[in-house]
């Protein structure tokens, strides 16, 4: 079982997609956000979903982002090794932590914008994790019990905006359309081992970043641990666990999107996505 939200922007319902059909889920629960992640809601689901009663979604539907507006979301950076490298930095030896605006979120198959005078507009695919239950001072042996599931997100940044204009990496981050989520929420039941998972991004049909989290710097138990330290991690929160090597900075010469450009990318078992390259509108 897999979920996902679909519908027209900000009018997105909740769905399910189980053997590869899909189904409409808004009679069981009106949407997946932090009351549906704190209340069971995933158990719900699995307990009363019935394929044969179900209201299919015919084809042709918008996939939203799968998790309505996250209380926040924690980004870690350079928690893959040779992405630590192809950047100029030092592996690190605490995790790396910056904010990304929840007002960047997209749906998977969404267009991202070019933000005015930008220059280096760049792709990351991440594993992303979602929090199903409140996590403060949580010992790294216990924190994988605060994990809901797991998502596709792929972390757009502007590299001159996170890197040479100064203060924290955020604003390279967050510019509208910058984090293009699912297409599905995949519960942790469904993904046996996330720390053995492939991930992969292409730009205009070549394929650029082709990882595995099994390079992971910090594991997301320690992760979540580490974050717990310092903040309340709530149900539906968002912690995008970091990007494999083959960013567009870390090229050589550097190669930045454009407008036409079309970004493909994908993870075992949580499905791909599609989103194509526009310029900043007037």
């Amino acid at each position: 079982m897999r979920l996902f939200r679909y519908g027209k922007p900000g009018s997105e319902k909740p769905g399910i997609e189980k053997d590869g059909k899909f189904y409409d889920a808004s009679l069981l629960v009106d949407d997946f956000d932090e009351d549906f992640f704190s209340s069971n809601g995933i158990e719900k689901l699995q307990k009363e979903f019935d394929a044969t009663s179900a209201a299919a979604i015919k084809d042709g539907f918008r996939f939203g982002a799968p998790v309505k507006r996250p209380g926040k979301i924690i980004c870690i950076g350079l928690n893959y090794r040779k992405h630590a490298l192809e950047s100029g930095m030092d592996i690190p030896k605490e995790p790396v932590v910056f904010f990304k605006a929840t007002s960047s979120i997209i749906g998977p198959n969404d267009q991202v914008i070019i933000p005015k005078n930008s220059q280096k507009t760049d792709w990351e695919v991440e594993l992303a994790v979602v929090i199903g239950k409140r996590a403060n001072y949580v010992d790294k042996e216990k924190a994988m019990d605060h994990v809901a599931g797991y998502l596709l997100h792929n972390d757009i940044s502007e590299r001159e905006f996170q890197l040479e204009r100064g203060g924290q990496w955020v604003k390279g981050k967050s510019c509208d359309t910058f984090a293009p989520l699912g297409p599905y929420f995949v519960p942790k039941s469904n993904v046996p081992n996330p720390h053995n998972l492939r991930l992969w991004l292409s730009v205009n049909g070549k394929m650029l970043q082709d990882g595995h989290t099994s390079d992971f710097v910090f594991d997301i138990p320690t992760v979540i641990s580490y974050l717990s330290q310092f903040m309340s991690l709530m149900p539906g929160d968002i912690i995008s666990t970091g990007t494999p090597h083959g960013v567009g900075l870390g090229l050589n010469p550097q190669v930045y999107l454009k407008p036409g450009d079309v970004i493909e990318l994908g993870i075992d078992g949580l499905g791909s996505a599609r989103q194509e390259v526009i310029s900043y509108p007037g």
